[in-house]
């Protein structure tokens, strides 16, 4: 009696040669077809933070100079040409918690860089204004941070830089004021 050889079977075990592995093998991603193997070199929230890190490494150096943090200058930045905002909506242009914008608002008030008001709308709420001094600390950083930015993107033609800070805009916008679909694509086709 002639047996036919065990097939493996488990973990181990293999296809038959004539079946194909496409099947167990993932689909090259296209950072893998651009030379990069990991999920990170084609994930466009790294990518973002990269391209964040390289633009703010250097100048960083500049806000430190200044005796700022990373925080106070956003915060100064952010109020520099606007008007008075709720300590909420600052927080949130600045990526930060409440609280924690909400105490250095208040480090900011007492170095006389901004000033705090109760809203007339609203006597909860706080508002934020830059004052003058604030201007005279964060203006001549805003001077700096623009000509490191055109240092910095040189290699990109005024046309696409126009074109990726709409893009990264219509991104960051929050969800829920975002046009409907067709709206948006009715607006792209023109």
């Amino acid at each position: 009696m002639t047996h036919a050889p065990e097939k493996p079977t488990g973990p181990k075990a293999k296809a038959p040669a004539s079946a194909s592995n496409k099947s167990s093998q993932p689909p090259k991603s296209a950072a893998a077809a651009r030379g990069g193997s990991h999920f990170v070199d084609d994930y466009l929230g790294y990518l973002l933070g990269q391209a964040n890190h390289a633009l703010f490494k250097d100048f960083e150096n500049e806000v430190r100079a200044a005796r700022l943090g990373s925080l106070e200058w956003r915060v100064l930045a952010t109020l520099s040409d606007r008007p008075p905002m709720p300590v909420g909506q600052l927080a949130q242009e600045v990526l930060s918690q409440q609280p924690t914008v909400t105490k250095l608002v208040q480090r900011l008030a007492a170095q006389r860089w901004v000033t705090l008001t109760n809203d007339p709308a609203d006597q909860r709420r706080t508002l934020v204004h830059i004052s003058a001094a604030g201007l005279r600390k964060v203006n001549p950083l805003i001077a700096r941070a623009k000509a490191h930015e055109t240092e910095m993107l040189t290699q990109f033609s005024e046309e696409d830089m126009a074109r990726l800070k709409h893009q990264l805009r219509r991104l960051a916008r929050p969800r829920h004021n975002k046009p409907p679909r067709d709206v948006e694509t009715a607006q792209n086709a023109t």
